[in-house]
């Protein structure tokens, strides 16, 4: 099993997507039914936001994740669910008074941000140990937040995927790990690309990787068009990869990916035609401690 590589998709996310391809799943149904294809496809993983069918737009509706996991659970189909704890830390501070949220934050508190997680009881969950600008706002968690969700989800029985944007993430992460606020296998999650974290380029993959603690596992993804090429380094160094419409629309340039599994597939070609192997839910699960 040493040369199994994971494949997790991301995909819907919560970025102002919907609009920008007629594929990105926006209802419960829709992004049910793109996990279920993409693990068809060969993911092992899917990583799991949820939207307003409304209006398209991110969502923290409870109901949206109930229905959304119980359609994945009802089909039948074998693959590790991950939900999102990301949501609800985005900050923009108003122009009259910066100590106050403007429209378009969702900040909030820990409980709320993982209460999908507390009553769904997922495989894994997303840990984002990040406090940066990204875009035109800031993403906050603070030690506090994190150390309050970490122990919320893993109480839960989830493993937690530490989501990292750049080196100082890894060290908060390093720090949380030694404190034993996380417990139990170790997952990190590079995250290359995003404005206005860390680039993604192979010297940064290298640097992130090789501040990550002995014996972690780790992933990567890229964003956008490098996706595919951060696919090839990270399996090529031994980590596991991500893909997925919520990081990158398109299949190759200027073609618009038909859906999640069309990205997967792609990752699945990549990574045997470097020699390893696409890793099945149930080598995921060993590889990662999940019972």
């Amino acid at each position: 099993m040493s040369d199994a590589t994971i494949i997790n998709c991301a995909v819907t996310g919560g970025g102002d997507t919907a609009g920008q391809s007629p594929h990105v799943p926006v209802t419960p149904a829709q992004i049910a039914a793109e996990c279920i294809a993409a693990a068809k496809a060969g993911a092992a993983v899917v990583h799991v936001h949820v939207r307003d069918p409304a209006t398209g737009r991110a969502s923290m509706e409870i109901a949206h994740y109930r229905e959304t996991v119980q359609r994945i659970r009802d089909s039948g189909v074998d693959v590790i669910i991950n939900l999102t704890t990301g949501v609800g830390a985005r900050f923009a501070p108003s122009d009259e008074d910066p100590k106050r949220a403007a429209a378009g934050s969702t900040i909030t508190t820990p409980e709320e941000r993982v209460q999908h997680v507390l009553e769904l009881r997922p495989e894994m969950c997303s840990l984002d140990v990040a406090t940066f600008n990204m875009g035109s706002n800031a993403m906050v968690n603070v030690p506090k937040h994190l150390e309050r969700m970490a122990a919320l989800v893993q109480s839960a029985g989830a493993l937690p995927e530490l989501e990292v944007f750049d080196l100082g993430h890894i060290r908060l992460a390093r720090h949380m790990i030694d404190q034993g606020q996380i417990k139990g296998t170790i997952l990190f999650q590079l995250c290359l690309g995003v404005p206005w974290g860390a680039p993604a380029d192979a010297r940064t993959m290298l640097a992130m990787r090789d501040a990550l603690p002995p014996n972690a596992h780790w992933a990567a993804f890229g964003i956008s068009r490098m996706e595919f090429p951060c696919v090839a380094l990270a399996a090529a160094m031994g980590g596991h990869v991500r893909v997925g419409l919520e990081d990158n629309l398109y299949l190759r340039k200027g073609e618009l990916a038909p859906g999640n599994a069309s990205l997967v597939a792609r990752a699945a070609s990549i990574i045997d035609a470097i020699g390893r192997s696409v890793a099945t839910p149930a080598q995921a699960r060993a590889i990662l401690g999940l019972s």
